[in-house]
């Protein structure tokens, strides 16, 4: 029986999954056109024109990819929230609308130390709000893994913007460390 005042969390799903699904779609859409070739190119022109956008891209889809995941989980375990949680996933879904516009930054200037901090301090600003939403969601209800899984991603990403400040090139490798988050929960299951 739901508690009056208290919001089903199947309809934020429903929303979510528009919005993740847009998103992730539109990390392609800055994507160089076959217009900016002017003769048939080269091996050598495709990798320039495509390679920086592509590693944006991955990294960006593999996150979104990996918050959806995380934000359904997080909804199965709480399927009631209060009207405060509510706005906070709204809030954590607008980071997700942003990230197609933080992706073509980097995608096209990556090596650049102020867009690699900008997209890093997106990708943190989501992976605290993600965290947040899960100590609402796991208040009194235990479960450590689940608790790590959303807080190990937060400390990656904010390593990777300071590294992002000295050597942006190197960020790239930092951020996607973020993936192992599944295995910091499993390490925290095992205590």
């Amino acid at each position: 029986m739901q508690q009056i005042g208290l919001f089903e969390m199947r309809r934020l799903e429903a929303l979510s999954n528009t919005i993740f699904g847009v998103a992730m779609t539109l990390l392609a859409y800055d994507l160089p056109k076959a217009s900016v070739f002017k003769n048939a190119p080269a091996w050598i022109d495709l990798v320039r024109a495509y390679a920086q956008p592509l590693i944006a891209l991955m990294i960006s889809f593999i996150v979104a990819g990996l918050f959806w995941f995380s934000h359904h989980r997080r909804l199965a375990v709480a399927p009631e929230g209060s009207r405060g949680e509510v706005f906070l996933n709204l809030i954590f879904l607008v980071s997700i609308i942003i990230l197609p516009v933080t992706n073509g930054l980097y995608g096209a200037y990556r090596l650049d130390g102020v867009v690699a901090v900008i997209y890093g301090g997106h990708l943190t600003v989501i992976a605290v709000l993600n965290a947040l939403l899960w100590l609402l969601a796991l208040r009194g209800r235990g479960h450590p893994e689940l608790l790590a899984t959303a807080i190990f991603p937060v400390f990656v990403f904010v390593l990777g913007t300071v590294v992002a400040t000295i050597a942006p090139p190197v960020a790239q490798f930092i951020w996607c460390l973020a993936f192992g988050a599944p295995l910091a929960g499993w390490l925290a299951a095992r205590r």
